[in-house]
């Protein structure tokens, strides 16, 4: 392939701001399927976890076809927990194109991506998407973006950024945001931009073979794929290369498979030259960041630099009644497996064996890094348990250091004050506010420890109609005591089934977890008490028969619907004495075995 018609370009943008629906568009305009073809919304979204959640987790890439030039498009995660992504693919990629929503503006993971992009000297596309929006304000946007591009120190040559408008969701793109749509429009306006705006790839041929892992894939007839750029020389089929390590070591490889990105597919080709993205077969235990190098002039790349991890928890082996009953895999070397395997494709999870139990410390980005996880081992038939959620503290000249994130908030001004309240109280600093529309947006300087399982209460806060989104923003001296729970829980005294008349009793105690019917044992949490303190109950109580019958005793059990907690909330519920007992059928939460239980 002609190195000078490559284009390589990562689509970088805030969590929800349209990234996969773009890169449906750019696919379909390029005419590479045909008229006939069903092809499925949200095309890059491959995890069921992405297409149910609606967000990116993993960096994919695909390609198309503009004109004679070739298009390859890294489509990146939008949410900071999965920042490590976005952190090793930028390295494929000689532009970038940032996209931003027409009416939020830039929001805090628009300043996290654009920052590692502008470190690695991309040239940035910005392109303003949702101009379909009634409350766009496009001027106001690109203002915005301008000053946050100011903020971070651009070069004056990245400061003069070209800039689309766009609808990727109607499939169409402006030059002017007044401009008349022209025949349901087209997305060439975009490609054209990345074209002339996008370098192609620097490198040399005739040197020795350069590629730097910066994805894994799977096949499961080829096993592990290294995907990357062939920064310099050509890679062919069964040439004997070296692939030099993480640790330095290096270990000859033959290459069995090349392929090339069509689309969201792979295709087989036999060589690849400067330039091009490619995924590579031929070493089982490939990991990021390791170079193919050539085995006669081995000359590795620099290893890829990656934010440390915020947030850790503990995955123990399930030793509640009901083990082994649900999963498949449940030993703590069926949980160490696993996790070294998840370790060698996410390289900013890290994880290391508990000293005084048995079990695995693990370490990320945040908490939805962490419950991405468990959620994708707990499909995969592990069953285990997690403790709460901790943040990683430093030493620093004897001065403790914890972790705080910048955080923005959306909401409507009849809720900003208890907004503001609630995070006073977590040790959350306001640093900026302004109002648009009835709507107030403020950013906050505030402990990661403040932000653990805030998200629910600050949906209750503005009754559903609120959006929070934060980042990583430094290591801060700490901020003191932070309450996390005040109430305390109900807890179930011996192995029972959940009786209705017993739950009816117990509603006026406190707010249930579980309905009638579930199977309980002794220790599990069924309830949150309304008062501060643990009540053992026994939520297996018949009522008792007689023949006896009197007006007014026998009317119907008529309970409230319980609390159904998702494994986010559960995570983020529970104190440092309590566990969420995962399954691939359920989610329990417990009281750690040990002694008796206060009440």
């Amino acid at each position: 392939m002609d190195q000078s018609k490559i284009r390589n370009v990562a689509i970088i943008a805030h969590v929800d701001h349209g990234k996969t629906t773009l890169v449906d568009q750019l696919f379909k305009n390029s005419g590479m399927f045909r008229d006939n073809q069903e092809v499925s919304e949200r095309l890059m979204d491959s995890m069921d976890l992405e297409k149910e959640r609606g967000i990116t987790i993993t960096a994919k890439n695909g390609s198309y076809k503009y004109r004679d030039y070739w298009i390859n498009i890294i489509d990146t995660p939008g949410h900071a927990d999965f920042g490590g992504q976005v952190e090793r693919v930028l390295r494929m990629a000689d532009g970038a194109l940032l996209l931003v929503d027409a009416q939020e503006g830039p929001m805090p993971q628009t300043y996290f991506v654009l920052k590692k992009a502008l470190e690695n000297n991309l040239p940035v596309i910005v392109v303003i998407n949702k101009i379909d929006k009634p409350a766009a304000r496009c001027e106001w946007v690109v203002d915005q973006v301008f000053d946050l591009f100011v903020k971070l120190n651009a070069p004056d040559h990245i400061l003069d950024f070209p800039i689309v408008y766009a609808s990727a969701k109607n499939g169409f793109s402006l030059l002017d945001p007044e401009d008349p749509v022209v025949d349901g429009g087209t997305m060439e306006h975009i490609s054209q931009m990345i074209v002339d705006h996008t370098p192609a790839p620097s490198g040399d041929k005739d040197k020795p073979l350069q590629m730097q892992v910066g994805t894994i894939d799977y096949s499961p007839y080829l096993g592990r794929l290294g995907i990357g750029k062939v920064v310099n020389g050509t890679m062919e089929l069964n040439q004997p290369i070296v692939v030099a390590r993480r640790d330095g070591s290096i270990k000859p490889v033959r290459i069995s498979k090349i392929f090339r990105f069509e689309c969201d597919e792979k295709v087989a080709v036999d060589s690849a030259g400067v330039g091009e993205i490619v995924a590579v077969a031929g070493m089982d235990d490939v990991t990021v960041g390791v170079t193919f190098t050539d085995s006669e002039n081995p000359t590795p790349l620099p290893l890829i630099t990656i934010d440390p991890p915020t947030i850790s928890m503990n995955f123990v082996p399930n030793d509640s009644p009901f083990a082994g009953k649900e999963g498949k895999f449940v030993t703590s070397r069926h949980i160490g497996e696993r996790l070294q395997k998840e370790v060698l494709s996410d390289v900013a999870l890290q994880y290391s064996v508990l000293e005084d139990a048995v079990g695995f410390r693990v370490s990320g980005r945040g908490e939805l890094h962490l419950s991405i996880l468990i959620e994708k081992m707990r499909r995969e038939g592990y069953e285990f348990q997690v403790t709460r959620p901790q943040v990683i503290l430093k030493e620093v000249d004897g001065r403790t250091f914890e972790p705080f994130e910048k955080l923005t908030v959306d909401v409507d001004e009849q809720y900003q004050g208890a907004v503001i309240e609630k995070l006073g109280k977590l040790k959350g600093q306001m640093e900026e506010m302004s109002n648009f529309n009835g709507m107030a947006r403020m950013v906050f300087s505030i402990p990661t420890r403040g932000l653990l399982g805030y998200r629910s209460q600050f949906m209750t806060d503005t009754k559903g109609m609120g959006m929070m989104a934060y980042v990583f923003d430094e290591y801060a001296p700490y901020a003191g005591e932070i309450s996390h729970r005040v109430n305390g829980v109900l807890v179930v005294k011996e192995n029972c089934t959940a009786v209705a008349f017993a739950l009816f009793n117990l509603q006026e105690r406190g707010k249930l977890f579980v309905g009638p019917g579930a199977p309980l044992y002794q220790g599990q949490i069924v309830g949150e008490c309304s008062r501060s303190n643990d009540l053992v109950v026994n939520p297996g109580k018949g009522k008792k028969l007689t023949n006896m019958r009197a007006s007014g005793s026998d009317e119907a059990v008529i309970l409230t619907p319980y609390t159904d907690m998702s494994l986010e909330d559960c995570i983020a519920y529970i104190n440092d004495d309590e566990l969420v007992e995962v399954t691939p059928e359920s989610i329990r939460l417990r009281k750690k075995p040990g002694p008796k239980i206060r009440g």
